[in-house]
């Protein structure tokens, strides 16, 4: 972990474009919840249901190509989609940092790291 990162790379026994990686998982049961598909910013992401604005899990490319891929990686991050990266912008330019702290520190930030674990072995456990 980083400065309140907590990262898990998964990697799959064949390639998945986000949509069909989605489509493969969308119907399981997971600890984080259950699964959506999340435009996030030019890319998709997987997502879970946030805690708080600060920490929601979130499976992205793990690879710098054009999918599909085979790598991929769990983490905890800001809530994704455009309208909430503009929120927490804005409140991080506002109080200069400061309403990030909880995505570094603290129990939902705890219960983050917990559940990125938790995701890479629900997800290692399909053999994907």
């Amino acid at each position: 972990m980083a400065l309140g990162i907590k990262i898990r790379k998964l990697e799959t026994s064949k390639e998945y474009t986000m949509e069909e990686l989605y489509e493969a998982i969308k119907d399981k049961e997971f600890t984080a919840g259950k699964p959506e598909l999340t435009k996030h910013l030019a890319m998709m992401l997987i997502t879970f249901p946030p805690l708080d604005r600060n920490n929601q899990v979130q499976i992205s490319p793990g690879q710098m190509k054009k999918g599909p891929w085979n790598k991929f990686q769990i983490s905890k991050n800001e809530v994704a989609g455009g309208e909430n990266l503009a929120k927490n912008m804005v409140l991080h330019h506002i109080t200069d940092g400061w309403s990030s702290v909880t995505g570094v520190f603290g129990k939902k930030s705890k219960t983050a790291e917990e559940l990125v674990v938790k995701t890479y072995e629900e997800l290692s456990a399909l053999g994907l």
